[in-house]
């Protein structure tokens, strides 16, 4: 059996094409974050009044919060199903199937009535669209991920893996200006009809997207692998079977990744908008700098990590965060419009160089067969299992505890994902993910791989 290109191998694109592919991975998961940051903004600001009018302000925060942890539970269910597409049918296909699902999903949320005009199928059928946010999600960033990566030229599979991740602060940043746009609009107006006009823009985006999409190549690695038979028949179950290690690391690896935003955007509006009486505008003007901030920071840490290494880069990035948190929430507590621009922006200069690095450095732990399905399910299962929650935890040590109670919560969080990076990148060197029919061998080659110099 012959064997496949390596992700460093000379079969990759040329230069343009790989920037052609970086592109529209940065395009379709820029489409991607903007739907599923504005369902958070608008949960922390609209959803209790619109969908769950007759809860108390507190009842009703949380039941929007329940609503928006909704579509974290389909993200493992849209990572195994897009997953098995990816690694069955292809990366390109796939990526177009998951962009047409969230820009639908997210205008229908704009065009639905409230708990007012249908009663109790309001809120259910928002649940509804969120999952299909949620699935669409599940299957986006792992694919978005790989398109890049796997054109990257060689060493470069970090920065250009970092292009999808680079999608998350222009999505934010994108969500922010739309809802900052109806924020100064009267409350009454606001929660009316104001809320929708992000929803509607997604329509919009959608198609920007899809031309965008539709002109990038397929990857080379999984040509490579179709050409050579290497197509894995059940991905999911083979992740399991195969990779069950860099599976669970990979989940922990992924937490402050994933429910760092949520602290710092979703749960950060609720709090200083209801408890310290902050105005909208000023905490979505404040969360706009520190997404400006996470977007210029995060290429550096791509770069840096090419120069010294990923896991150099995240380490000290997380430990940086964890003892900066403590001190990012203080700032914010005391309501003072400046200290909360000033709080915020610190709590972005950090975890961003982990972030960027994070897509590459799952990627290299798992088999180009498996690839897809692989990171999907550690990064979704993470959302899961721990991002999703992080509003509704989060909310619910305040109310009962204070915000002490939540910084902590938000350190713990980072110090988990430290303690997983350390063990992945330990494992990856140890035991590197083997070429397709080097598995059908059941030969150890794990002083072969070309992993190891990556991932240190």
């Amino acid at each position: 059996m012959n064997a496949i290109p390596g992700p460093d191998s000379d079969a990759v694109p040329n230069l343009r094409g790989a920037r052609r592919a970086g592109f529209g991975a940065l395009i379709g998961t820029t489409v991607e974050w903007y739907d599923f940051f504005i369902f958070g903004t608008a949960a922390a600001l609209a959803f209790g009044h619109v969908f769950f009018p007759s809860a108390s302000p507190t009842v009703g925060l949380l039941a929007s919060f329940a609503t928006f942890w909704s579509g974290f539970l389909a993200r493992p269910v849209g990572g195994v199903i897009f997953g098995h597409l990816g690694d069955r049918i292809g990366r390109k296909k796939t990526l177009i199937t998951t962009l047409v699902l969230m820009g639908l999903s997210s205008t229908a949320i704009g065009l639905l009535p409230g708990y007012a005009s249908i009663g109790i199928a309001a809120p259910a059928l928002l649940i509804l669209l969120r999952m299909v946010q949620g699935l669409a999600l599940g299957g986006e960033w792992g694919g978005a991920v790989l398109i890049a990566a796997e054109h990257a030229p060689p060493g470069r599979r970090m920065l250009f893996g970092a292009f999808a991740q680079q999608g998350s602060p222009v999505g934010n940043i994108l969500a922010t200006l739309a809802f900052l746009g109806v924020s100064a609009l009267p409350a009454d107006d606001f929660a009316a009809w104001g809320w929708r006009i992000p929803f509607l823009f997604s329509a919009l985006l959608l198609l920007v997207g899809l031309i965008i999409r539709i002109g990038v190549e397929e990857s080379p690695e999984f040509l490579a692998a179709k050409e050579h038979g290497e197509i894995a028949e059940a991905p999911a179950l083979e992740t399991i079977r195969t990779a069950p290690v860099p599976l669970l690391l990979g989940i922990g690896a992924s937490a402050i990744g994933v429910g760092g935003a949520y602290f710092m955007s979703t749960f950060m509006v609720a709090w200083t908008t209801t408890d310290l009486g902050v105005s909208r505008s000023t905490i979505l003007s404040a969360l706009l700098l520190a997404t400006v901030v996470q977007f210029f920071v995060q290429p550096v840490g791509a770069l840096l990590a090419d120069r010294f290494g990923g896991t150099r880069i995240m380490v000290t990035a997380l430990i940086t965060s964890a003892m900066l948190i403590p001190f990012v929430y203080a700032l914010v507590s005391t309501g003072e419009s400046g200290l909360i621009y000033v709080g915020l922006a610190i709590g972005a200069l950090t975890v961003p160089a982990y972030f960027a690095v994070l897509a590459g450095f799952l990627a290299q732990a798992f088999d180009a067969r498996i690839r897809y399905t692989g990171i999907s399910l550690a990064y979704q299962l993470s959302a899961t299992l721990i991002g999703g929650m992080v509003p509704f935890i989060a909310q619910w040590l305040l109310a009962g505890s204070g915000i002490a109670l939540v910084a902590g919560y938000h350190v713990t969080l980072t110090l988990l994902t430290l303690t997983c990076v350390i063990l992945l990148a330990r494992r990856t060197r140890t035991h590197p993910a083997p070429h397709p029919e080097r598995l059908d061998a059941g030969r150890d080659v794990s002083a072969e791989s070309h992993i190891v110099a990556q991932v240190d």
